[in-house]
């Protein structure tokens, strides 16, 4: 009898754990904030505020699970707008009860995600300015979505990509670049952004030595530098760029004078998603395998 009742003791004993044991870890990461967030469960109502992240959701295949984006942002069709990047509509955002919203790293869009968080909707930040930090950024999205081998085989994808280009540019004169943001009211990307290490790991060199991610700059500063290529960005940022010929004085840039001039896509070189490895492996073209790229305006 005894045996028996130690038997049945030890079976209850297992059944009043099973819950516990059954019950699904909470997924949680620290984001950019150095805020740790936490989801009891992989997230079915996201809301992106960064069409970077936006990219990186899609990509982790969780575009359908989508209920918000802000404007501009072409990478999901059919979902509803929550005002811009800069400014979010919390209110349009707490009618669409997401269960996550994921912002880039943008000062003025902190009182927002402020409100988001004192009404009890999670919110993670992230601010990736190198490709490590974009990396960083894909498994903790992966980690918070319950995707995470989906990320680390899209980190790996990416990295291998990055690899072939390292190996094709190993060794070759690294061409000074300026990569314009916007003009008129000239800004510069400079050490602090992605564009650098993009600019890096194609084999140039930001001719910008400041450590900001976007850096006013004068027409004077610019001659003083003398890029040997110039790269200009066409997108929300820099909407209808003039053509760099008809402007005053960049005809005496070496960039200007050699043809070295391109333009690209912001959407490719200066959202923080994995396109930025596309825009590696053509700037990387450009400038040591003798494309032509996007072409020059």
């Amino acid at each position: 009898m005894r045996r028996r009742a130690l038997v049945f003791g030890l079976l209850a004993g297992l059944l009043s754990l099973a819950p516990r044991l059954a019950a699904p870890a909470v997924l949680t990461v620290q984001d950019d904030r150095g805020q740790v967030v936490r989801l009891p469960a992989p997230p079915q109502r996201i809301i992106s505020l960064a069409g970077g992240l936006t990219d990186i959701l899609a990509a982790l295949g969780m575009a359908d699970r989508l209920v918000g984006r802000i404007q501009g942002d072409r990478t999901v069709e059919g979902v509803p707008t929550v005002g811009t990047h800069l400014q979010p509509n919390v209110e349009m955002i707490l009618a669409l009860k997401p269960d996550l919203v994921v912002q880039g790293g943008v000062a003025k869009g902190l009182p927002a995600l402020a409100r988001l968080t004192a009404e009890g909707v999670p919110v993670a930040l992230f601010d990736p300015r190198d490709f490590a930090g974009l990396f960083a950024t894909i498994r903790r999205l992966g980690t918070l979505t319950g995707r995470e081998t989906a990320a680390h085989t899209l980190v790996a994808q990416l990295e291998t990509r990055l690899g072939q280009v390292a190996r094709e540019v190993a060794g070759k004169p690294r061409p000074t670049v300026f990569f314009e943001v916007r003009y008129p009211n000239l800004l510069g990307a400079g050490r602090g952004s992605l564009v650098n290490d993009i600019i890096t790991r194609a084999g140039g060199e930001n001719v910008l030595t400041h450590p900001q991610k976007l850096v006013p700059f004068s027409l004077e500063a610019l001659l003083a530098l003398n890029p040997e290529v110039y790269v200009i960005q066409r997108g929300p940022m820099n909407k209808s760029p003039q053509d760099i010929h008809t402007r005053p004085n960049f005809q005496e840039l070496a960039a200007v004078k050699q043809g070295r001039v391109l333009m690209v896509e912001e959407e490719m070189f200066s959202r923080p998603g994995p396109r930025a490895v596309a825009a590696v492996e053509l700037l990387a073209r450009y400038l040591h395998g003798g494309g032509a790229g996007e072409g020059a305006p």
